[in-house]
């Protein structure tokens, strides 16, 4: 096997964060229900990007919110992902390669406009999101660069794109190259209603050796087990999985492998948590980074702990500060 040029390639929605700052009363007048996430239309989206105020224009989305992490613990990464060549795919691909990540996909000529969530702060911090996927959800087989995915330690699949079907059949084939590259492959469940939707597809997944390493919150692993009992999920996991990485929120997080079992406890938080967006995005890169670089389990688990405890300590699903020197502080590299 060639020595890694990426230590992770991500494959996921390419979305742009649009945040601005807001009043109530807008809110109000665009119907929009305050601290919820609702799915909209091209429409709707390009209505409300009309009316809202000025706004700072990000790359985000699952999987690139950990490349992020990643880079800024000093590790090298890729992306895969969907977006239109309009002004935000634009914003999208210029903004993730300036954070250090390589972003070979081409930018789609027609079909839905790039994909962008609204996030829209009120003063008491509270934040209200419209989403449209778009061209994200256009990602298919032909995206998948061999050569890119074969030049990476992990190929690191976000659950939330198992929803489209050519989607789905791109994950297979990135899984497929990667395993025939004698790479590894992981899988976030991303959301427990997405859980809810494909339990059958992502048992098959996990127990058909198709994942290598699973990343789950409490929520997830219990509906993918579909038990009310932590407990039972994490030793039905323990069964299935070949390596499973399981956050418990305050309660800190279990790692899983081959009869192993190492509990880590959460890092803590400078201040308060003022927002949880992000978290368990950057938990993984922590864990990512550690694992590829061959740091055991109970120190990949720390990292992605600090990784996330920083991420929830301000407004934002990026690191504000680099996370190297912060686990460097920490004696953990």
């Amino acid at each position: 096997m060639s020595e890694a040029k990426y230590d992770v390639l991500g494959i996921g929605n390419a979305i742009v964060d649009v945040i601005a700052r807001t009043e109530d009363d807008f809110l109000v007048a665009e119907s929009l229900v305050k601290g919820s996430m609702a799915l909209i239309d091209e429409a709707r989206a390009e209505t409300l990007y009309g009316r809202m105020g000025p706004a700072i224009e990000a790359s985000g989305g699952s999987a690139a919110n950990t490349l992020a992490g990643l880079g800024s613990l000093g590790g090298r990464a890729a992306f895969i992902g969907k977006v239109k060549a309009d002004p935000l795919g634009e914003v999208f691909g210029h903004d993730i390669r300036a954070i250090g990540v390589d972003f070979p996909t081409a930018a789609a000529a027609g079909g839905a406009a790039t994909a962008r969530c609204f996030i829209l702060v009120t003063p008491d911090g509270e934040r209200t999101m419209s989403t449209f996927l778009g061209a994200a959800q256009a990602l298919g087989p032909d995206d998948i660069d061999a050569a890119t995915v074969e030049a990476a330690s992990v190929t690191y699949l976000e659950g939330y794109l198992w929803d489209p079907p050519a989607a789905k059949e791109a994950f297979r084939k990135a899984a497929e190259i990667a395993h025939a590259a004698g790479r590894q492959v992981a899988l976030s469940l991303s959301d427990s209603f997405c859980v809810d939707r494909y339990r059958p597809e992502f048992l098959e997944l996990i127990r058909g050796g198709t994942v290598d390493l699973l990343f789950a919150n409490d929520s997830e692993l219990k509906s993918l087990y579909e038990t009310g009992d932590i407990e039972a999920a994490l030793q039905a996991v323990a069964a299935d999985a070949k390596l499973a990485a399981v956050t418990l929120g305050a309660e800190g997080c279990v790692v899983l492998a081959d009869g192993e079992r190492v509990a880590v406890p959460a890092a803590p938080v400078d201040g308060a948590i003022v927002d949880k967006t992000g978290a368990g995005d950057l938990f993984a890169a922590g864990f990512l980074f550690g694992h590829v670089r061959g740091l055991g389990l109970k120190r990949s688990a720390e990292l992605g702990a600090l990784a996330a405890a920083e991420v929830i300590s301000h407004v934002g699903a990026r690191p504000l500060v680099e996370l190297r020197q912060l686990a460097s502080d920490r004696g953990l590299i």
